[in-house]
Order: C-alpha cells, then structure tokens, then sequence
C-alpha cells in the first residue's frame, strides 16, 4: 500500500452495500418466518432469530479481521489453510452423527460445519496451484494435481454425508475450464497408448463443458426411461424395459454416423471421425449402463425422491412433501405479497414448510413479498454474482482472478440450487442460501469468503503477476 493510502481507498462499496443489504434481508425473514409473541424482541438470543443477528454481527467481526490481514498472506499460506481444512473434515467423520450425518464439529448447539469452510481452503489452494503453472504447457501431472485439490474434500464431505456441499464442489471445474485447465493432456496420453493411433491434440478435454452437458443429458434421459417397456403386438412375449430402449437408440445414432462417413472424402479424416463414433459410443454406453447400475442399486428412498423430481411418481403429502409445500408457499405470495410477518404457509408457527428458516428460506419471503419482491431479491444478488465477475477480470494478479471466480461460482451454486428447491426445479439436497439462511457457519464462511475478495481486490494495484 502506497504511503499515506487509506486502507479502503480501493475498497469495492458497490459490493459491500449489496452484501449487507441481502444479511438486513436475511435477518429480516427469518425474524419474521420464526416469530415468537412471547419472545418478540430481535436480540432475544433464546431465539432463532437473535442467534441469528449474534451470527451476523460475529460474521462481521471475522470479515474485519480478514480484511486487516494482508493478502499475500493468503497466498502464501494457502496450503496450510486448506490442510487445516481437510483436518477438520477427517475430525467430524468421528463425531456423534446429528440427523444422520456426521457433520458437526462441537458439543451441543455451539458447533461448526466445516465442509463449509473447506470451501475457502479450496478455492485458495486451487488459486495458488493454477497461478503457479504454465497453462500453455500444462500435463497430466498438472491436471491431476488440480483435480486432486477438488476430489479430496469432495470424498470427505460425501462421507458424512453431505450432498448438496458434494455438489458445490464441482462448481470449481468450471473455474479450471475458466483457466484452461483441461483434460487433454490424460485423453491424449490415453489415446496414443493405442497401437497404430498417433495424436497431437484434442479437443475433447478442451470442451469437457459441453460435454457434461451431454452427459447430464443421458443421464436424465436413462433415469426418464427407467420405468420404460417397449411392447410388441405382434410379440407380446417381447418387452424391452427403459435401458434397452436407450441402447438401441444409441446403436441406431452410432449406424447413421457410419452411414454418414461416405461422404467424407479424406481417408485421414474419415480414419478421426470412426475413431471418434467409436469412442463416443463407448462411452455413453458405459455412461447408460452405469447409470441404470447406479440407479437400481440405490435405496427405496433415493430412487424415491429421483423419481419424485423428475415426475416419474406422485407423492405429495409423502416423500415429495417438502417441495410440494415449498411450491405452495411460494405460489401462495401472489404478485404482491401478502406482506410482512404475514406468511401463513411457510412460518414456523404453522410448520407446513420443514426447515423454512434454513434451507427453505425463500419460501416465507416470497409468500410475504411476492412475485415482485423475489424479482428484486433475484436482481440483487445477479448484481452481486456479476460485480465479483467484473471484480475478478480487473484483477492483476492470476491468483486473485482465480479467487474471485471461485466465490463467484460457489455463490451461483448456492443460489440456482437453493432457490430451484424452493420452486421445484431441483432436487431437495440441503443447501442454504447465502447470507439469508439461518446458521452459523454458513453465514461466517460466506462473510470471510466475501471479505478476503475484498481485501485482495483493495490491493490489486500492487499486484504485479
């Protein structure tokens, strides 16, 4: 920092503001979803809503003592920082389980989570790893290091087991894409392991994103036909079930490529595009079988809620019960609300909505505010996904970049998932909202979360990597 430079001189406002509007917002709704007549003061601290202001102004209290630190401490203690993570999540593995999952790191109600601070240790090691590679001359060594930063508390979470901070992970490859950090390097290597196959690129890792995309898409398409059986009137003894039917739909699409190769003059490009049939018909056919294997293979109650979402089974006041009344609560808020305090299906009080203060946050908002109050919520927090976007392109320094689109995607996780649970539109999996759902260690993650962005974005100018 330049002398006589004032500490936020370069401190981003616009972010901050709408940060701290979303945790007015937050403590707002949950005072309102968990009123007490009885207890009606905001800081009562025997309830929900006065833990959740003593969170928030803990929350604070953390962000300021990150934003004091400087940030090349981050980078340099990246590693550290992300082993001590990993710790923690190799501790809570052998703590008491609470609602069936051994997620909690303390005694009683004073407890951690700290999947949710294996986030930030994440995102800051994958950072300094990324920053510090050549990525014009990355190889397969660099690609499974990078990997290995994502996968290793992934695994650990999933042990617990925690799904929806499972899921969140896997928002860091789209980071890696960001950077280009691909997996041609392994798809090249094991392409020239054939005898007689000689390539010098690929770009099947290059373009691993719409490939996913690809892979979702039979994924959902084997679980839709699960319950599929194709009959013949003229062999009634024939029955194909779902599987098959995608099989011979895959085998028919890997014909009509073959058909198609006629008119391809080029021997050489003709030799790419049968190499390339072949191997994409192996895969999604290992793709679809692993599926079916995997589906079939799970419990009652997984299969349950996978048919539920995707409207296979109807079971509202049953397994479905949750989102169906989440939907209605939503629904019930009209276009203008029924107004504060005033949420009668999503309230604590009335218990219709489980968890409507945690993971089903939106849910009383929406009833209370409307379809015009969600639309200013949701432009709220694009505003922010967007400003940490543009936070992240000015950045001097590689690490930073990487960082701030970290933040970016884990928020945009949180978000798109939490608020599709709420309507329908995902699955439920437990995940809170940013800064609005009640909690401890979420509220506290985010914060420091925000705050380091912060802090390495007010000193980007001394940046010079």
């Amino acid at each position: 920092m330049r002398k006589g430079e004032s500490i936020v001189a370069h401190f981003d406002w616009a972010l901050f503001v709408v940060y701290i509007i979303l945790l007015i917002m937050g403590v707002s709704t949950v005072y309102s979803t968990a009123y007490n007549e009885d207890h009606p003061n905001l800081f009562d601290f025997s309830q929900k809503y006065g833990k959740q202001v003593l969170w928030v102004g803990f929350s604070l209290f953390l962000g300021l003592l990150v934003f004091l630190i400087d940030s090349d401490i981050y980078r340099k203690f990246s590693i550290p920082i992300y082993l001590f993570t990993l710790i923690l999540l190799v501790v809570v593995l052998f703590m008491p389980p609470v609602n069936g999952a051994r997620a909690w790191l303390g005694i009683g109600s004073l407890g951690i989570q700290p999947a949710e601070f294996s986030k930030i240790g994440t995102a800051l090691l994958l950072a300094r790893f990324i920053s510090s590679v050549n990525i014009k001359q990355q190889n397969v060594r660099t690609v499974i290091l990078a990997n290995a930063i994502i996968l290793i508390p992934m695994v650990m979470v999933l042990l617990q087991p925690d799904a929806g901070t499972f899921v969140v992970f896997t928002s860091f490859l789209f980071v890696m894409y960001r950077e280009g950090i691909t997996y041609d390097p392994i798809i090249l290597k094991m392409l020239n392991s054939i005898p007689g196959i000689k390539f010098k690129e690929t770009w099947v890792g290059t373009h691993f994103i719409p490939l996913l995309f690809i892979v979702v898409f039979l994924s959902l398409v084997t679980l839709l036909m699960s319950n599929e059986t194709l009959t013949f009137e003229t062999f009634p003894d024939l029955k194909i079930p779902g599987f098959g039917i995608v099989m011979m739909s895959l085998t028919i699409l890997a014909i009509l490529s073959f058909l198609v190769l006629r008119f391809i003059s080029s021997r050489r490009d003709r030799n790419r595009v049968v190499l390339i049939v072949i191997i994409g018909f192996i895969l999604a056919s290992g793709l679809v079988s692993t599926v079916n294997f995997g589906f079939q293979s799970l419990a009652e109650h997984q299969k349950d809620r996978i048919e539920l979402f995707l409207g296979l089974k109807e079971d509202p006041d049953g397994e479905d019960y949750n989102r169906n009344r989440a939907m209605a609560a939503v629904g019930s808020g009209g276009f203008l609300g029924k107004g504060y305090n005033k949420a009668s299906v999503s309230s604590v009080e009335s218990n219709h909505v489980p968890e409507s203060e945690t993971d089903f946050i939106f849910c009383p908002f929406a009833e209370e505010w409307g379809f015009i109050g969600t639309i200013i919520f949701i432009v709220l927090y694009m505003f922010m996904l967007l400003r940490i976007l543009f936070i992240a392109e000015r950045q001097r320094s590689s690490f930073n970049r990487i960082y701030a689109y970290s933040v970016a995607m884990i928020l945009f996780y949180h978000f798109a998932i939490n608020i599709g649970m709420n309507i329908g539109f995902a699955p439920v999996i437990g995940i809170p909202l940013p800064f609005f759902s009640y909690g401890g260690s979420s509220m506290m993650s985010f914060s420091m979360m925000m705050f380091i962005l912060l802090k390495l974005d007010s000193q980007r100018r001394e940046d010079l990597q």
